[in-house]
Parts: C-alpha cells; structure tokens; sequence
C-alpha cells in the first residue's frame, strides 16, 4: 500500500492511494486509529489493507493536500555522512559509528508544499534521502531482526540550512528551521519493498539531476542503524529514520548550488515515488 496523511476541506486524515484515488481510512477506521501513526501503533495495517481490498476510493490524489506522512512522529532520527562519496566532498573521515541527529516534526512539510528559505540565510540546501517509517516497538534490536520493526519507506529531503549548521559543531540549527524539509509523498508499505532491497535515490533541481546513488553504497544498513538508535532510546511505532544523503549536495559544488524562491525540488526514489517541493522564501 501506499499510505498518506492529507488535509482536505480543512480536516486531517490519512488513506492510501490506488489507482482509483485515495482510500480515506480515516474516515472508515478514524474512530478507532485517529491517525496513521495510530494505525501503525495498533498494528493494524492489515486491517486498512481489507479496507482498500474493497476499491472504493472517495476522490482524487488532486482534491487533498499531502501532509508530511507522519506529521506527529515522536522522534526523527537523522543519519548524517552516511555515504562515502559525500564524506569525502565534506572532507570528513568515515567513521566507525554512524552520525546522528534529531530533527523535529515542524521541521517538515509534505509533498507540494513550499519549503521555506528562512530570511535570515541564502544557504539553503537539498539533501535525498530514504526515510524508515518504524511499525513495531523495540528496544536494542538486533541487526538481523531489524526488518521486522519497519512499516515503510518514503523519500525525504532533508533541506539544510548551511550557515547555521556550520555556527558550531552542534549541526541541529540548521536542520530544523520552519517547513525546511520534505517527506512524502507517501509511505510504500514494507510488503511491497522487501527489506535489504536495493534502491535507487536521485535529486533533480529544476529538472537537472544533481544526485544519485544507490543503497549499497551506504557506510551504515539501515539495519545497522535500526540497531544503533534502538540502543539509545526504544524505537516506537511513527518513529523515523532519515538515513543519509549521497555526494553531490549544493553546498560542495563550485560554485555552491543553493536553492531560492521559485525553484522546484523533486526527490526520487525508484521504488516509492517522486517527492516534488517548490522553493518559497519565508517572509
């Protein structure tokens, strides 16, 4: 399945997108799971599948505004320097231990809406990457048992804002500005995207390709970083894992490449989709 979190006519909800349009599960199952980090916390995604089996879709993709696909996540891992082509145009060292750092929820908006410039920085910068939406809890999970406990996947841009993340050696303030980063457009279930699949992730800016990689070319499995965050705090259900950027990002390029008001940002990943942002500046 194809899982979402959208708006429309004011009112939250999630569904899942066929062919057809888009299944609103909320309004089918809502007085039960209220949203999709509900669902996945009730594990209960073969009940919404029984419930898209039945092909009635309520309207199209078009009439709703994508919201990030979990828009209350209680914790967003981010796995930075977790490609080698990227440590290296950073002129950094691999490291025996992946990197992390924590975004916030408000950090994100979903696919189509505008990612924010903030005023106080012409830095801005993309980032692809694969996003792990956790569907079962766990605590220190063993890396060959990690594919039990992942929902889906997304694709996410995880947009930087450079200067501020370069005030210290703390990288947080410029990864968590206001409507900074995108994921979206969905979440594809990890039925259909057997786990330790390759993939494929690729940005394209105004419509020219800037990176590309495949998922054999992390330093870290997503099961290896499963198993490392599970270590520090247990991992719950709408939990995400943001799992790296390859080379090629604006900020190492000469001259840099930043993004401003009126571009458009799409992130692909082969097996999920197109996650497609307009560039807005934040007034």
């Amino acid at each position: 399945m194809k899982l979402v979190s959208f708006s429309r006519n004011g009112q939250q909800s999630y569904g899942a997108v066929t062919e057809k349009g888009v299944v609103d599960l909320g309004a089918v199952l809502g007085s039960r799971y209220t949203d999709l980090k509900a669902l996945l916390t009730a594990d209960a995604l073969t009940e919404a599948a029984a419930v898209v089996a039945q092909g009635v879709a309520g309207f199209g993709l078009a009439d709703v505004d994508l919201l990030p696909v979990i828009p209350n996540p209680g914790k967003i891992w981010c796995c930075g320097l977790n490609y080698g082509e990227h440590v290296r145009e950073t002129n950094r060292e691999i490291t025996e231990q992946p990197t992390f750092f924590l975004r916030v929820a408000d950090s994100q908006v979903g696919h189509g809406q505008a990612m924010l410039r903030p005023r106080e920085s012409t830095q801005f910068d993309y980032e692809a990457e694969i996003a792990v939406v956790i569907g079962r809890p766990g605590r220190r999970i063993a890396e060959a048992d990690a594919g039990r406990h992942v929902a889906g996947y997304a694709c996410y841009n995880d947009g930087s804002v450079r200067d501020w993340q370069r005030h210290t050696q703390q990288w947080a303030p410029g990864k968590n500005f206001w409507r900074t980063g995108g994921f979206g457009p969905w979440m594809v279930t990890s039925d259909e995207i057997p786990f330790g699949s390759l993939m494929t992730l690729t940005t394209r800016l105004n419509g020219e390709e800037l990176q590309r990689a495949t998922t054999d070319m992390m330093i870290h499995s997503i099961a290896r970083q499963i198993a490392y965050v599970s270590t520090i705090a247990p991992l719950e259900p709408g939990d995400v894992i943001v799992t790296g950027t390859p080379g090629g990002v604006g900020a190492r390029r000469t001259p840099p490449v930043w993004m401003k008001a009126g571009d458009v940002v799409e992130i692909e990943v082969d097996r999920i989709g197109v996650l497609r942002n307009p560039v807005a500046d934040d007034v």
